[in-house]
């Protein structure tokens, strides 16, 4: 019976160093994966954040024109 608990801690020992590893070699792809990233500079941010917010405000003013549209043609037609 003894053994049997020596067993068991062992293996929850080796489990545990496994583990260890596991996290470790993780984060280091993880850092390697960071490193190829190809950040964009402050103008090219600048630029592509500016047409995202320009594309959502048209965006906008379409779904706010159709909305309209469709409110007054329901509003025709029940009378």
């Amino acid at each position: 019976m003894a053994d049997d608990v020596v067993k068991t801690a062992e293996k929850a020992g080796k489990k545990d160093k496994k583990e260890k590893k596991g996290k470790k070699s993780w984060f280091k792809g993880l850092k390697a994966e960071f490193k190829k990233i190809i950040w964009t500079d402050k103008k090219t941010l600048g630029k592509q954040t500016i047409a995202v917010v320009v594309i959502s405000a048209i965006i906008c003013v379409l779904i706010t024109l159709v909305d309209s549209v469709a409110l007054q043609l329901i509003e025709t037609i029940i009378g």
